[in-house]
């Protein structure tokens, strides 16, 4: 059976949390991919930034309801949910935007279980680790490639 080693992209585009979302906007245009891993300086992965993620900014800005009693405020939707959503709305950088929380799979990994985590996750392409170091990214394309060879 066929691993994501055999498969993987190895010439890896990716960001730190540094980088500007201009810098973010014409990496996705250039390179036309839908997703960037973001790593640390030592070229570890930290996390994952989506075009979806930096789509969110031109969205419309939703104001929680609120309940005013006496001197209180009570929020009647998550006050952590519209700090989220107001910070990735007025986004400088990766950091601002980017999801810590990734699905990974190893070089090792069968294509059968990687087709499994990206269609119950609904994502489009998964880092491949090796510990933490990124050693390649498989994306659904390349999942696609396997049924022409």
């Amino acid at each position: 059976m066929k691993t994501a080693r055999e498969i993987m992209t190895t010439e890896i585009i990716t960001v730190k949390k540094e980088t500007s979302i201009r810098e973010l906007a014409e990496l996705f245009t250039t390179h036309r991919i839908g997703s960037i891993p973001v790593v640390d300086d030592g070229g570890n992965l930290i996390g994952i930034v989506s075009e979806s993620d930096l789509i969110e900014q031109d969205k419309n800005f939703h104001i929680p309801t609120v309940i005013s009693l006496f001197d209180w405020i009570i929020y009647l939707e998550s006050e952590k949910k519209f700090e989220k959503e107001l910070k990735k709305m007025t986004a400088q950088t990766v950091g601002d935007i980017y999801t810590e929380d990734v699905a990974t799979v190893n070089p090792d990994t069968p294509l059968s279980d990687i087709a499994d985590i990206m269609s119950r996750n609904k994502i489009h392409s998964l880092p491949v680790v090796d510990g933490n170091r990124m050693v390649g990214i498989v994306s659904r394309i390349d999942l696609i490639r396997t049924f022409i060879k």
